[in-house]
């Protein structure tokens, strides 16, 4: 097996938006595919990890559980006359929504070069994220429940993510100054009577989610073994990178 240590950079791909759900979805798709191509037997060098980081326009995201069970009643009502789109994602967990004023991050790691498990590189997320919350006074935990709050009821980052052959895809959600009300419309990630709450609704104003990505993808890079530094990819490089993946 190569060194866990061969990566010491972590690239940041933002996406600055809000952007489409699918335009993200395909380069992650994209990014996916190079570290898959570079597992045994081929010699092909893996990449380096990758964070995407973006904010979506309005759009409910349903988990692979959910795939085709969703009825079209109930997709037309979430698309609210045609204000939301309605994806199915092969992500964990239920039902959430992705709109302006939330992050949206995509690590995408091969777990066994960070010496990573499934349940640590989860753990490493949601430590991530309350790290990332404590850096701008808000008090955030871990329940019994999937996620980060900041109460019993209130969750401001939701968890989803994908493993093919130890590589991760999707991520984390997390509300900056998102409008809760598109969460009022849903029992978000299937939890009866918990709410939304965001980093404005906690008393935190004015913070851009491309700020906060960058703090979270900071908080990432300590916690990712064999990670050095953070390249964070300039405007010409994510337009290469994108026109790389074919994402028009």
């Amino acid at each position: 097996m190569a060194s866990p240590m061969r990566h010491s950079i972590l690239r940041h791909v933002h996406l600055r938006g809000p952007v489409r759900y699918q335009r993200a979805a395909r380069l992650q798709e994209h990014l996916v595919s190079q570290f898959l191509a570079s597992k045994p037997p081929s010699d092909t060098p893996a990449p380096a990890p990758h964070i995407i980081t973006a904010e979506f326009t309005p759009v409910y995201t349903c988990g692979r559980r959910e795939v085709g069970n969703v009825s079209s009643q109930q997709q037309d009502y979430l698309c609210a006359n045609g204000r939301a789109d309605f994806v199915e994602a092969m992500r964990g967990g239920q039902t959430t929504f992705h709109g302006p004023g939330q992050l949206v991050a995509y690590p995408i790691v091969d777990l066994r070069t960070h010496k990573l498990s499934p349940r640590c590189y989860v753990d490493m997320l949601e430590k991530s994220l309350i790290a990332t919350c404590a850096r701008y006074g808000i008090k955030a935990m871990t329940t019994e429940n999937t996620g980060v709050w900041t109460s019993e009821d209130d969750k401001i980052a939701a968890i989803g993510v994908h493993m093919r052959r130890n590589i991760t895809s999707h991520g984390i959600g997390l509300n900056v100054n998102t409008d809760l009300w598109w969460f009022d419309r849903i029992v978000a990630c299937g939890l009866e009577g918990k709410r939304a709450t965001s980093f404005e609704k906690q008393g935190v104003e004015g913070e851009s989610v491309e700020d906060v990505g960058r703090v979270f993808v900071e908080e990432v890079a300590k916690r990712l073994q064999g990670v050095e530094q953070i390249k964070s990819l300039n405007g010409e490089e994510v337009e290469g990178l994108l026109k790389e993946a074919d994402v028009r």
